[in-house]
């Protein structure tokens, strides 16, 4: 992993002056790809204990900062061999450590783990969260994955960090759609299986990469519905790290689409221009306005016999876009080639704008705040 290089000001602290532990800690620091900056006395530790993003205190120097008393501020940490790893352990070791404002005292190497997150989400300095954009089609064959894929790619072309989220256990793959079946990385099995928080950037590292975005996405064979709490914490990590989330969801929500429905801020539900599949849309429509406050409707392929408007008046939802019918595109399909690259695609275009007014939105929103 690359090691990101931060100011002086903004990389974690480390505080103790025993060589084992300093060498463990940098060890760590190096696996999370973080600079850290060291103060070898308790006294050291003033110049950047206000500004440092993670303060990581080693127990050799912890009673004496506790005696300096500093001054409270949030994200630190008490580590050391042999640690309690509970308020429960001994007094003295805890009792420190809430002098200090720690409220996790990690004990090495049996937290090295968690260890190596804290110090990678450190220099995560953002002040706001991705922007989550889930679609969905109104019925099966709508074209919601390849939007999708669409709208990732756009978003890596308007030079976002970008995470793209395939969480339709019956979809044929979005490593598919996007040439990359055989792409080394973790799939949901993978992460499923794991507990509690995601770092971002040991997630970003462990996952796919194709064209510039990481995804998400299932082994071959069969899959099964992603539980909640795996969806809660994947969602949490690329939220607080990327620029951009794109989750392409089941017409059939299970609950772990019903959270990424929770978390995002624009839906996005594919209709073809016939009337089946309006009809067919009608039937999900007041289950997704229960959990989205903007549903926007898309529509792919009207014509003048049955325009985008009079769908959208239909289903009495407000219209996204209307994505016109693109030529060659089912040829790209089943060449295996990534869709909507071209300048003129249709559906390329209709994503790079959708990407710019939800991003401009995005910002905005930073700057009022």
């Amino acid at each position: 992993m690359a090691t990101r290089t931060a100011p002086p000001h903004q990389r974690p602290l480390l505080v103790t002056n025993d060589p084992t532990l300093l060498d463990d800690l940098l060890r760590l620091a190096a696996a999370a790809g973080v600079e850290a900056n060291v103060a070898h006395a308790a006294e050291h530790a003033s110049r950047d204990w206000p500004t440092a993003p993670l303060v990581v205190v080693g127990t050799d120097l912890l009673p004496s900062l506790a005696a300096l008393e500093p001054e409270r501020r949030d994200d630190v940490v008490v580590a050391g061999p042999d640690t309690p790893a509970s308020a429960d352990g001994p007094a003295p070791a805890w009792d420190a450590a809430l002098r200090v404002g720690a409220q996790t005292v990690l004990s090495l190497p049996r937290d090295e783990a968690h260890m190596v997150d804290l110090l990678a989400e450190s220099t995560e300095t953002r002040t706001a969260r991705a922007r989550v954009v889930s679609v969905i089609g109104g019925r099966g064959g709508a074209g919601a994955s390849l939007l999708a894929v669409a709208l990732a790619l756009a978003g890596e072309r308007a030079n976002l960090r970008v995470a793209l989220v395939d969480a339709d256990p019956h979809g044929g793959g979005l490593d598919l759609l996007l040439g990359q079946e055989h792409a080394e990385g973790a799939r949901w099995d993978d992460l499923v299986r794991r507990q509690g928080r995601m770092s971002w950037p040991a997630l970003r590292h462990a996952l796919p990469e194709t064209h510039g975005v990481a995804l998400v996405t299932w082994a071959h064979g069969p899959a099964h519905p992603i539980p909640t709490e795996a969806m809660r914490a994947v969602l949490a990590s690329a939220t607080r790290g990327a620029d951009l989330v794109v989750a392409d969801l089941p017409r059939s929500l299970d609950p772990g689409a019903e959270e990424v429905l929770r978390r995002a801020a624009t839906t996005l539900l594919v209709v073809p221009a016939d009337v089946h599949a309006v009809m067919s849309t009608a039937r999900i429509t007041p289950r997704l306005t229960d959990h989205v406050a903007d549903l926007r409707l898309v529509v792919r392929g009207a014509t003048p016999e049955f325009p985008a408007e009079t769908i959208a008046r239909t289903l009495d939802l407000p219209l996204s876009g209307d994505i016109a019918a693109e030529p060659g595109l089912d040829r790209t399909l089943r060449q295996g080639d990534v869709p909507a690259t071209r300048p003129k695609s249709p559906l390329r275009r209709f994503s790079d704008g959708l990407v710019a007014e939800v991003h401009g939105e995005r910002s905005g929103t930073e700057d009022s705040g």
